[in-house]
């Protein structure tokens, strides 16, 4: 049955974004329709979302057409899903006051269906106490959030916590509402970003991953269907919408973590483990002195990947690992997955920006063969892997019977 989404605009710069994602949701056969706060109409017009989405878009709550025709209660109750993206400070706080001075915040007030938002707006704004208040209001109301992103700003240039998701992320967010996808009945767990490795009660041993691939990963097989869990190292990503978040430190805290949610049917090892942790950790800051410099002894930490791609009753159906590399990257990603026990190594080359940027280029090897993908967002990377995933255990479901 086709889903009937209705994709609320609010006024910031990344406006431009909702197009695309009126796009990406219609190409997964959903329904949708726009409502445009004035302030958005600055940035986009009603043509462009009209022509996009094929539906009327809906603009003012005191248009006397719109409201004997539609009307924002029946905006609010004749869809499955509603959107917000983006969703600025403004709208946020006119949501979580419970005001409904135009017709966005009329629609939120009126709805009785799940409400995603996709907040954008500058860095400072989203760490302004209030703002974080009244998102931390909206959340005890039952609402979702997806993002905001770690990255630069349109508008001024700026670094930090306030892009808005990419559209991807939010299709992907808005498809694990609603509960459908071809891995529905699945349990995945996926790692994700660096882990921590105590010298002594404030310096650690890490590296530069910044979660970013995991995360897109779990959101995907979410919205493929499946339950996902997601087991993290530290970041700056807020936990992914419809996803259970275990935060750990340590790659031995991670393997805990994974072990707990086993069984499951499929893993991905995204995170870029410590291979090596201090045999020790010092109860206190070690201090600069005279001595010179310490010495620091290593002991390996266990290896994740491999334990469970352990056969046995717990091993899931399908285990995927990554494959960070700077130099042949083939030839050391098939000597991993034949060391390592796993059905699949998705290989990268992490020698430029891939760590911490949003881009990524991935070799798949399997056992029987190799397929390079294209450069591509590292959203687009999680949904082809989930369609992959989904086609492969789809295949041998199929064989069983």
């Amino acid at each position: 049955m086709e889903k009937r989404i209705l994709l609320i605009i609010g006024g910031g710069v990344a406006a431009y974004k909702s197009l695309e994602l009126i796009r990406r949701l219609r190409e997964r056969g959903a329904a949708v329709r726009v409502v445009m706060t004035q302030a958005a109409q600055h940035f986009i017009t009603p043509l462009a979302a009209g022509a996009i989405s094929g539906e009327r878009v809906f603009t003012d709550l005191f248009d006397t057409a719109q409201e004997f025709d539609v009307g924002h209660i029946r905006l609010a109750r004749e869809c499955d899903l509603i959107i917000v993206a983006p969703a600025t400070a403004d709208l946020m706080a006119k949501a979580a006051l419970g005001l409904a001075n135009d017709l966005a915040s009329a629609v939120l007030l009126a709805a009785d269906k799940p409400v995603l938002l996709a907040p954008a707006m500058n860095p400072q704004m989203w760490a302004n106490p209030a703002t974080q208040r009244n998102a931390a209001a909206l959340r005890a109301s039952g609402l979702g959030f997806i993002g905001p992103n770690e990255g630069e700003m349109a508008e001024s240039g700026e670094r930090g916590i306030g892009r808005m998701a990419e559209p991807e992320q939010i299709r992907d967010a808005a498809l694990a509402l609603l509960n459908g996808g071809p891995l529905k009945g699945k349990r995945a767990i996926v790692t994700a970003g660096a882990t921590l490795e105590a010298i002594d009660p404030v310096r650690f041993l890490s590296n530069r991953s910044s979660g970013k691939q995991g995360y897109s990963i779990a959101s995907a097989l979410a919205a493929a269907g499946a339950e996902v869990t997601l087991v993290t190292g530290p970041t700056a990503l807020a936990a992914p919408l419809g996803v259970s978040t275990v935060r750990v430190e340590s790659a031995r805290e991670m393997l805990a973590a994974c072990e707990a949610a086993l069984p499951a049917d499929i893993a991905v090892m995204v995170a870029a483990v410590a291979d090596w942790r201090p045999a020790a950790v010092a109860e206190e800051k070690i201090k600069k002195t005279e001595a010179g410099i310490p010495a620091l002894s290593l002991t390996e930490n266990p290896d994740i990947l491999a334990t469970l791609s352990k056969p046995g009753k717990k091993r899931p159906q399908l285990v995927i690992g990554f494959a960070a590399e700077t130099e042949k990257v083939e030839a050391h990603a098939r000597a991993k997955i034949a060391r390592k026990g796993c059905d699949w190594i998705l290989a990268n080359d992490v020698s430029g920006d891939v760590m911490g940027g949003d881009k990524n280029q991935i070799l798949l090897i399997t056992r029987e063969s190799a397929e390079t993908w294209p450069l591509m967002s590292k959203a687009a990377v999680a949904q082809k892997l989930a369609q992959r995933i989904s086609e492969t255990l789809a295949g041998k479901s199929a064989g069983r019977g």
